[in-house]
């Protein structure tokens, strides 16, 4: 157990000197993120659902991101080209000014109805669109539910726990925030958890989490998150 704390601490320890070794530059970040913003938007707000916002992110997140796509441990194939080159310092100015950046809100996402709008008439609509809104009204309960609570029964931790109580993530730690990301983003992260695609190593927290958890929570959770607000 002491093994274990001391493990966890040094760990801390290293990350802190990781993130205070390069004093970043915000300005110097806005010109070196500019070939990210066709992507991720001028001021890290992406437009694009299936792209993640950056704005607002915790600093040594993005850093730690940025490097495993530099040393090939996290695998994509645009982002392990587009920071090959970048510097130490590159990356710390870079997530200087994303993290200084405020993310936008979004709006909730639209459910699809089971029937196409043009063959339906005016009560099957009413009728479609209302089941479509319990549908959402669920979803969002159960997110509500995974995400403070978890899931003693099926061992699934409490979003909360590491990414805490609105979103915000762990900044110390490296969790990232999650606040205002596109739901569709977070599907996709999820599920690439759940199915090994973003994990290279087993014992990785997210990895243990997404293997517990269903694809109906995994929406849930990302429709939840994406409409979360500060207090």
């Amino acid at each position: 157990m002491k093994k274990s704390f001391l493990a966890v601490s040094m760990s801390f320890v290293l990350l802190n000197i990781t993130g205070a070794a390069y004093s970043a530059d915000i300005n110097a970040g806005r010109a070196k993120s500019a070939s990210c913003a066709s992507c991720h938007g001028e001021e890290g707000n992406s437009m694009v659902p299936m792209f993640p916002k950056l704005a607002d992110q915790n600093e040594e997140y993005l850093i730690k991101q940025m490097k495993a796509f530099k040393d090939g441990s996290r695998r994509d194939a645009t982002m392990n080209s587009m920071v090959a080159g970048l510097s130490d310092q590159d990356i710390a100015d870079i997530a200087a000014f994303y993290e200084a950046q405020k993310v936008t809100e979004n709006s909730l996402p639209r459910l699809e109805l089971d029937d196409d709008e043009d063959d339906l008439s005016a009560e099957q609509f009413a009728e479609a669109k209302k089941a479509a809104q319990a549908q959402q009204d669920a979803l969002l309960a159960l997110g509500y539910d995974v995400y403070r609570n978890g899931n003693l029964e099926r061992e699934i931790s409490a979003c909360i726990a590491c990414h805490g109580p609105y979103g915000e993530g762990n900044k110390p730690a490296s969790f990232p925030a999650l606040q205002g990301q596109h739901a569709d983003y977070l599907i996709k992260t999820l599920t690439d958890f759940k199915t090994n695609v973003r994990s290279n190593n087993p014992e990785n927290m997210m990895h243990m989490i997404a293997n517990k958890i269903t694809d109906e929570e995994i929406k849930a959770i990302a429709y939840h998150v994406s409409v979360m607000k500060s207090h």
